[in-house]
């Protein structure tokens, strides 16, 4: 079967389909892209759909670092994706390290996924690979339970998750190529994206608040050095912990204020891994443990 014939058969498979279907694969082979055909299938059907977007370094759904989740019931709202119906912050560009908070935000957003749409297309990280790739995959499927699992394979990198997910959870996993028209983007071309993206939810002179630290998850210990915290990236929370989109924090003169549009209803800050520069939304990893604990 070609490459075509094969989606086509995925597609025709996924219409009679309730519950949740994952797709996995690496960066670059399409799954945003397979995502987004599915979407728009069912809309096209008159179904309620719902998007789960997982992938932290390349968010299709609220902002880079967010766990974003979607419901569509027409094809405008295919249209409107990057707008999120709710959000959960990670803090990070890759899973290593924030194995924990990715799988309990991705298991979040599809429970309540599931309360306003009979399927939910679920996107995922392209780390696929080594200890983090597989368990990161295992206990994603082992929380959210997918109906159907798309596997987008380039040669035999998703043999070792393929084979683990079929035999320790049973899972329904189909296999197809990349299509044969996808252009993948180059590594600079996803830096700047990201830029984009960040530059997009924070703002270029967003509002700064002045904040106790008081206000952190994790809790900063006593004797803290606060000027560590200048650039790190924070999830702004609501009295319900929802994520409301990101802040940038600052440091001056022992003074700590973020930088954030969504100061009026902030209630409280979730630090993230990642530094920001608030002048080009440069980005760069922050183990989040050294961070506090200078270890």
């Amino acid at each position: 079967m070609g490459v075509d014939a094969a989606y086509e058969a995925l597609r025709e498979r996924v219409r009679g389909l309730t519950g949740v279907v994952m797709i996995i694969g690496g960066s670059e082979v399409g799954k945003t892209t397979l995502a987004q055909m599915l979407l728009r299938d069912a809309v096209e059907g008159g179904r309620t759909v719902a998007y789960v977007d997982g992938d932290l370094a390349a968010a299709t759904v609220g902002p880079v670092g967010c766990i974003g989740m979607k419901v569509l019931s027409t094809v405008g709202d295919c249209e409107t994706l990057s707008t999120p119906d709710e959000l959960r912050f990670v803090g990070a560009i890759e899973p290593s390290g924030v194995v924990l908070p990715h799988v309990v935000g991705v298991a979040a957003l599809v429970g309540i996924a599931k309360e306003r749409a009979d399927l939910v297309i679920c996107d995922t990280t392209g780390v696929i690979t080594g200890v983090v790739g597989q368990t990161l995959k295992y206990h994603l499927v082992e929380l959210v339970h997918p109906e159907f699992i798309i596997a987008i394979r380039q040669g035999q990198e998703l043999d070792p998750v393929i084979a683990m997910l079929r035999r320790f959870l049973s899972a329904r996993v189909a296999e197809v190529e990349p299509p044969d028209d996808l252009v993948p983007a180059s590594p600079t071309d996803r830096q700047d994206a990201r830029a984009v993206a960040l530059r997009k939810d924070i703002g270029d002179d967003p509002p700064r608040w002045r904040v106790q630290t008081t206000v952190f998850a994790p809790t900063l210990p006593d004797g803290f050095d606060v000027s560590r915290l200048d650039a790190m990236l924070v999830g702004v929370q609501d009295e319900r912990g929802r994520c409301l989109g990101l802040g940038v924090l600052e440091h001056t003169d022992g003074t700590v204020s973020v930088a954030t549009r969504y100061g009026d209803e902030m209630r409280g800050l979730r630090l993230g891994s990642i530094r920001v520069d608030l002048d080009t939304f440069a980005t760069s990893r922050v183990r989040l443990r050294e961070l506090i604990f200078g270890v």
